[in-house]
């Protein structure tokens, strides 16, 4: 009987040399630090915050999504219009080159490299507004959006730059 308790001890010690001998673990970073995502976009951080200032609140998107949404209309634009007349576009958009880079990339055909990327840009050229759906869903928005963001964005442009302006945008955006 007198063993059991010697035995025990002995045990006991050489637990705690053997843990002692254990580099110590770090503590581990909070989940929040881990996954600290980039601040959310503000209006007023935005490429166009008059425009963006709009959609967010005539539609109730995110400032991420008007940017990108807003973007990606006037890069189809770009693609339909005239460089002449797409520069009266810009001149009347503060921050198109900006608000365009916002948008997400349209997806290219399987197959891609460069020829693909010219290809899946084409076909949402081609496509018009309703080739601007799988770009608006990268934003988190549904199809039907496209359609409620053209007439803000035609109509802030015409606002800024007169009917021209608004005509040469219009008729690309139906």
């Amino acid at each position: 009987m007198k063993r059991f308790p010697c035995l025990l001890s002995v045990m006991a010690l050489a637990a705690s040399t053997t843990l002692a001998q254990l580099p110590a673990a770090a503590p581990a970073a909070p989940a929040t630090a881990k996954a600290a995502a980039a601040p959310a976009l503000t209006v007023e951080q935005s490429a166009s915050p008059e425009l963006v200032g709009s959609l967010v609140s005539k539609l109730g998107v995110t400032p991420k999504q008007a940017e990108g949404g807003a973007g990606a209309l006037l890069g189809l634009a770009k693609g339909k219009l005239k460089a002449d007349d797409f520069a009266k576009v810009a001149t009347a958009v503060p921050g198109t080159d900006k608000l365009i880079a916002s948008a997400p990339a349209a997806d290219a055909p399987k197959g891609g490299g460069a020829l693909g990327a010219a290809a899946g840009a084409m076909g949402t050229q081609a496509a018009g507004l309703a080739g601007l759906a799988p770009v608006f869903g990268k934003l988190g928005l549904k199809s039907d959006m496209v359609a409620k963001f053209a007439p803000v964005v035609v109509d802030y442009a015409q606002k800024k730059g007169g009917d021209t302006v608004g005509k040469l945008l219009g008729g690309v955006l139906k």
